[in-house]
């Protein structure tokens, strides 16, 4: 489960410095079985661009993570 976060934690420190979430590879309406690997692309102010891939279990993980973000937004 620790590794499970890392992907979280990372777009976490990102988006507390003000950075927004550019891109979502592929798409969130994608369904979770057939998504292997997901790829977050990050805009920070300065605008310096960030990836965040994420595999497998990890990959579940980061797109219910953002899902929840969009929910709040």
């Amino acid at each position: 489960m620790g590794r499970d976060i890392q992907p979280i934690l990372e777009l976490q420190r990102l988006l507390s410095m003000n950075c927004k979430i550019e891109r979502i590879y592929p798409a969130s309406p994608a369904s979770d079985a057939e998504v292997n690997i997901v790829t977050v692309a990050v805009i920070c102010p300065e605008g310096t661009t960030h990836t965040i891939r994420a595999y497998r279990e990890e990959a579940s993980a980061l797109r219910e993570y953002v899902r929840l973000l969009k929910i709040k937004e």
